[in-house]
């Protein structure tokens, strides 16, 4: 009797401890304190050590091809990624996400937002001439605690107009947001004659994960003789949403920002992944980038000019460019055990 009552005790002091701290990673199934939602306590994934890359030597890699491929998110097999959605109220206050399980664009803003990650410009941002962010040469600041993060890599920067004092101003949302103060459609004489112009809210339009329509991933294939395998390496993955004009019409997609892998690793680490075929068993986003799990379309690969394939290929062309190029690095692998 005072073993059970013993045994009811830990089990109480374990929910409790649970409910009350903040898991590295998350969710967890414990959404009130005394009530597990399922039969276990699911702290596999949230708790789990990362799993390092196995060392390679420069003089080991005797072969290597960077590419770079687009993972469309609206693709079945990628579902995963995409789903499920979070949602923002009307004035971007509330951030409802799902209580098991996230989306890879929830997990990174998460991690964002708590200064977890780095994030890189897509470009410079003061010359704005080429996307070259996928080098990591221009990061952003990070987020201070207990301070608005206004960066807008995490919201759409739309075409608005203000009214600063009687003349229209339009131009990118966080443009005008920093030059003029954030009311709107009120002008304000002062006793002395003077004008203060003062304007409503500004309503954050953030990101949600039903607008990133794609990840781009830069990764590197190479042979390692020391070992006798072909391996790969991803080094950085991009966000991407539709780039609207003026009147909201689709232009192209757009990178909102880069991210270096290997520190997104620490992150996705801890975060449920869904498997549809077993619920015992989700693995972590890391599990699933490192065993491959998800379906891509390469659109670069390193050569002469620094082109994409959509330069000099078009539509059904394009695809099969993309598989010819997947074609050879696993022809690499087969020749090397050729006799």
């Amino acid at each position: 009797m005072i073993k059970l009552i013993l045994s009811a005790g830990f089990i109480i002091a374990g929910l409790t401890s649970y409910s009350q701290i903040d898991v590295n990673g998350g969710p967890i199934n414990v959404p009130t304190e005394g009530v597990i939602d399922g039969v276990v306590i699911v702290e596999h994934i949230p708790t789990k050590r990362m799993i390092p890359y196995e060392h390679v030597r420069e003089a080991d890699m005797i072969w290597s091809k960077r590419v770079w491929r687009a993972i469309d998110t609206r693709e079945k097999i990628n579902h995963t990624l995409y789903l499920p959605f979070d949602e923002f109220s009307t004035d971007g206050l509330t951030w409802t996400r799902n209580s098991s399980r996230w989306s890879l664009w929830t997990v990174i803003r998460t991690n964002i937002l708590n200064g977890n990650l780095q994030v890189y410009y897509p470009m410079n941002p003061e010359q704005q001439l080429i996307l070259d962010g996928d080098q990591f040469k221009y990061s952003a600041p990070l987020p201070t605690p207990g301070v608005k993060f206004e960066e807008d890599v995490l919201f759409r920067n739309e075409m608005v107009e203000r009214q600063v004092l009687g003349v229209t101003v339009s131009g990118p949302r966080m443009e005008i947001a920093s030059k003029v103060p954030p009311y709107e459609d009120s002008i304000i004489v002062m006793p002395d004659g003077t004008q203060v112009v003062q304007f409503e809210p500004r309503k954050v339009n953030w990101y949600t994960s039903k607008e990133i329509i794609q990840y781009r991933l830069k990764e590197d294939w190479f042979f390692d003789k020391e070992r006798s395998v072909l391996d790969v390496r991803i080094l950085g993955i991009a966000p991407v949403v539709y780039n609207r004009n003026e009147t909201g019409q689709i232009e192209k997609m757009r990178e909102i920002f880069w991210l270096y892998f290997p520190q997104c690793r620490f992150a996705f680490n801890n975060y449920f992944a869904y498997n549809p075929k077993n619920d015992s068993q989700w693995m972590s986003f890391d599990d699933l980038f490192w065993k491959r799990q998800f379906n891509s379309t390469i659109i670069k690969q390193s050569n002469t000019f620094d082109r994409k394939i959509e330069s000099y290929r078009t539509g059904v062309d394009a695809l099969m460019e993309s598989d010819k190029i997947t074609e050879q690095i696993r022809t690499l692998e087969h020749d090397v055990w050729h006799f």
